[in-house]
């Protein structure tokens, strides 16, 4: 369809597997999962989440993880959450020769820290250390940067201070590119969407209705 990367994220703990966060997702999770995406052959560039405490305990456990996901689940690159506190691990994965990418904003392994789905970056100080945090991350290596929930005008000062790609997800239209979850994009999942969510179909219901009409069939 012309996408230049798909991420396996966490999100499909949510979207596939019915938890209510991304925290139940589990290192086994994005290995199988990513793994069936390669299987598919896509052209574009894959890469895979790494789940809660796949990277945060330790940066040997962080290269592990990351090494799984490269060799079982078959990923081009992974991705992480967090700043300068997570640039051990990034430089540990990067000297393992593994591709990262960065994930700043409205973390969603951080939920609890910041008592919900909340926009992040707001006022002069949160601002500034979301800043600082992609300045760090784009000079130790990362190649891509996600921006999740946060003001338009700040992800259009990282996309303009970083010399990196950025990706954005509710964090404006000055971004490099951006990226939803297919199924809230082509209206697969129900319930309440985030503000940023475009939906460009409506799977959801054309799949229930072809199930409606062979079980009246039969």
């Amino acid at each position: 369809a012309g996408v230049d990367v798909i991420l396996v994220g966490d999100s499909l703990g949510m979207v596939v597997l019915g938890y209510e966060t991304t925290l139940e997702v589990t290192m086994e999770d994005m290995v199988r999962h990513t793994a069936a995406v390669r299987r598919a052959q896509p052209r574009a560039l894959l890469a895979a989440d790494m789940p809660f405490l796949s990277y945060q305990v330790s940066p040997e456990r962080a290269v592990e993880n990351a090494g799984r996901l490269v060799r079982e689940g078959g990923a081009d690159a992974v991705k992480l959450e967090g700043g300068r506190a997570m640039l051990p691990a990034i430089e540990a994965i990067l000297r393992a020769s593994i591709p990262v990418i960065g994930h700043l904003g409205l973390t969603p392994q951080s939920i609890l820290r910041f008592g919900g789905y909340r926009v992040q970056g707001r006022g002069g100080p949160a601002e500034e250390e979301l800043l600082a945090d992609a300045r760090a991350l784009a000079a130790a290596g990362v190649f891509l940067l996600v921006l999740e929930g946060i003001p338009k005008s700040l992800g259009r000062r990282i996309t303009e201070a970083v010399e990196v790609p950025t990706v954005g997800i509710g964090a404006g239209p000055g971004t490099d590119g951006q990226v939803l979850v297919l199924h809230d994009l082509s209206g697969f999942s129900e319930g309440p969407m985030p503000r940023f969510v475009k939906r460009y179909g409506a799977v959801g219901e054309a799949l229930g209705a072809a199930v409606e009409g062979f079980a009246s069939e039969v």
